[in-house]
């Protein structure tokens, strides 16, 4: 059972109850974004164990650039000693160090909350502290609230200890740490790293200066990943603070470049309703609260470059994550204006035609070997096209080019070797490029290759052809639509003519182009790719195939948490995704469970049976049990062990699978 699973699932604001349960506390993990690409992060306990976790991830290039600048406050409380008495210490922190346990010693927290910011509350000196933690929408600037209450007047000593290194890397103690520190009138400034920008600090109290090195923080998730795990973090200082027990909070405010201004309640309250407001309201559904409330957190609208974040903490800006997840996160929660700048982002970006799968977040070449990411625009196209008519300016003065040219470039053959084959089905290239969701590379070798013409690739070249020539006619060019049309009912016509498998009542996973001699081959791997496929076109499939199809893959792949990528009874099967980053990369897609893929299921099976099927009738069950699975307390996971749906993996918040769940559960 995971920790997330003892939170109250009917609520829609996560609660836990601690009482000084570290194992319980370390075992669940919390994120917050600032709508920018900035986020906050850490277990319930706040003992780190990702490179990942800090109280302020700043976005020095919004939404990317993300770099680890203040990782830990760790609290102290203090009772002053009296006449005939010893002073009182607490110390609220806990951390993993090189043969130490943290387990040893005493655990203060009683209760975890986030509704929707996180607070902890501590049970210390006959009374109790709160410590809340906001991050200032649109800036890299955070928030931490202390609110004492107790039967005297304590001191709280706060020591921010900094990271001050990009997010994909681990800081270790050197000589050129800028240890100077600029104080001024209830404010502190400090630049450690000159190739950085400074940390801005608003406090109340007093600062004493003490820099030094906290060394060999251990990181045991890093660990369990075979990456480096230990990390040196720098301290400027000491804050101290006088808490009167009338439970009036002290603030500290931190922020790049530039401390946050204005009134510190104040910006707490910004921070909580730009969360809120995607609360749809008490008269929804709880799951659909919590979804949707799930959802705002990969939405950056606060930026130049309105963008999505794939997922947290360590992904990287995966355009097909992102533009697949757009439907989910924006049209299911009626955000089309936010769905319209996040599509003008995209297409800005877009490079050889292309839209870029990877952008990698520590800079390096845009990646646009990808034959699926650009198709979904489609996709995308579909969706603004029901919501706001096909003569839209939006729809029709700036994405029907932009589909148009793809539509052009495809037909021509366009970059790594994505072409239309000639009995109409679409093909890419080479073994090794990332040219579905489903490629990938480990230990130096293609584990999955899908080069070849994959089942959803043409499925969705073909809903592609039909949207476009939807809107061709709409738009009055008629030559385009006529053309388009045809390339649909190509595609259509040898799907059906080529990728049905008898022998296992299921679609080829790939197939190769229509050629003759040694170069045929069908893929007969029992993967969920073929119920994506019905998702995207069913006119691809037949009725008695599509039924077909939907049972195979209810018997084979369908879990509690997901589809599995791979049916159990393949001998490639691995049911356990874990060990080092390749060794997990070589399991991803051979077995694993995906929560995002519940949602293709669940409109494949919608679109073709009918509503009172069992398979259709068990759906809402489904959606609550992947949902109710959790790393990060809220938020729906990227992976999930093939044996053992109890066992989740990979990104603590996964963009996708919340947007799907999410589409499919309203329907």
């Amino acid at each position: 059972m995971t920790s997330a699973s003892r939170f109250e699932n009917a609520l829609v604001y996560p609660h836990l109850k601690v009482h000084g349960d570290l194992a319980l506390a370390r075992g669940c993990e919390w994120v917050l974004g600032n709508g920018a690409g900035a986020y906050a992060s850490s277990t319930i306990a706040c003992l780190h164990t990702r490179r990942y976790h800090g109280l302020l991830v700043a976005a020095l290039d919004p939404p990317r650039g993300r770099h680890v600048t203040l990782s830990h406050v760790d609290v102290s409380v203090i009772v002053p000693a009296k006449p005939g008495t010893s002073r009182g210490l607490w110390d609220l922190a806990k951390h993993q160090f090189p043969g130490l346990d943290p387990d040893r010693g005493s655990f203060y927290l009683e209760r975890f909350d986030q509704d929707p910011l996180p607070r902890w509350t501590y049970a210390v000196a006959g009374g109790e502290l709160e410590v809340l933690l906001a991050l200032v929408p649109g800036e890299n600037a955070a928030v931490l609230r202390y609110t004492w209450r107790g039967p005297q007047a304590v001191i709280c000593t706060l020591r921010p200890l900094l990271a001050m290194r990009h997010m994909h890397e681990v800081m270790r103690e050197h000589g050129a740490m800028e240890q100077r520190v600029e104080l001024r009138a209830g404010e502190m400034r400090v630049r450690p790293a000159r190739a950085l920008p400074r940390l801005c600090f608003r406090y109340e109290g007093t600062f004493v200066g003490s820099p030094d090195w906290w060394r060999r923080f251990e990181y045991f998730e890093e660990r369990a990943r075979g990456m480096d795990f230990h990390e040196d973090l720098w301290t400027p200082g000491v804050f101290e603070v006088r808490s009167d027990p009338s439970g009036v909070p002290n603030y500290l405010l931190v922020g790049v470049e530039k401390a946050p201004e204005g009134n510190p309640e104040a910006l707490v309250a910004a921070a909580r309703d730009a969360i809120a407001a995607a609360d749809p309201g008490p008269n929804r559904p709880a799951l659909e609260r919590r979804l949707s409330l799930s959802a705002k957190l990969f939405c950056a609208d606060a930026i130049e470059r309105p963008s999505i974040i794939p997922s947290y903490p360590w992904v990287d800006a995966w355009g097909r994550d992102a533009i697949m997840s757009l439907p989910g996160l924006y049209f299911a929660t009626g955000n089309v204006t936010g769905a319209m700048g996040v599509v003008r982002t995209m297409i800005a970006s877009m490079h050889e035609g292309l839209l870029p799968n990877r952008m990698p977040d520590g800079g390096g070449a845009i990646d646009t070997a990808a034959a699926d990411t650009t198709l979904w625009l489609f996709d995308a196209a579909r969706g603004f096209a029901e919501l706001l008519g096909e003569t839209h300016p939006f729809v029709k003065d700036e994405l029907l080019p932009v589909l148009t040219n793809v539509f052009e470039l495809v037909l021509r053959g366009a970059p790594h070797d994505i072409h239309v084959t000639r009995d109409g089905l679409i093909a890419a290239g080479r073994s090794g490029d990332a040219l579905t969701w489903m490629d990938a590379r480990a230990l130096g070798k293609v584990v999955t290759s899908r080069a070849g013409c994959p089942v959803e690739l043409t499925a969705l070249w073909a809903r592609a052809c039909l949207t476009l020539a939807r809107l061709a006619t709409a738009a009055g060019q008629d030559a385009l639509a006529d053309r388009a049309d045809t390339a649909c009912h190509r595609a259509r016509s040898a799907f059906r003519a080529r990728f049905w498998c008898d022998r296992t009542s299921y679609p080829y996973d790939v197939i190769s182009e229509p050629q003759s001699g040694d170069g045929v081959f069908h893929d007969e791997t029992i993967r969920p790719n073929a119920v994506l496929a019905l998702a995207i076109d069913p006119e691809c499939f037949s009725p008695e195939h599509a039924r077909l199809t939907l049972e195979r893959a209810r018997s084979e792949l369908v879990t509690p948490a997901g589809l599995r990528t791979l049916a159990p009874r393949d001998p490639a099967y691995k049911g356990r995704c874990e060990g080092t980053v390749d060794e997990r990369y070589a399991a991803h897609h051979q077995g694993s469970v995906f929560p995002w893929l519940l949602g293709p299921y669940a409109r494949a099976a919608r679109s073709v049976l009918p509503s009172n099927d069992p398979l259709v009738t068990e759906l809402p069950t489904l959606i609550a049990s992947a949902a109710d699975r959790a790393l990060a307390v809220g938020h729906v996971p990227q992976v999930i062990h093939g044996d053992d749906p109890e066992r989740l993996s990979g990104c603590v918040a996964h963009a996708l699978a919340t947007a799907e769940l999410l589409r499919a559960l309203k329907g």
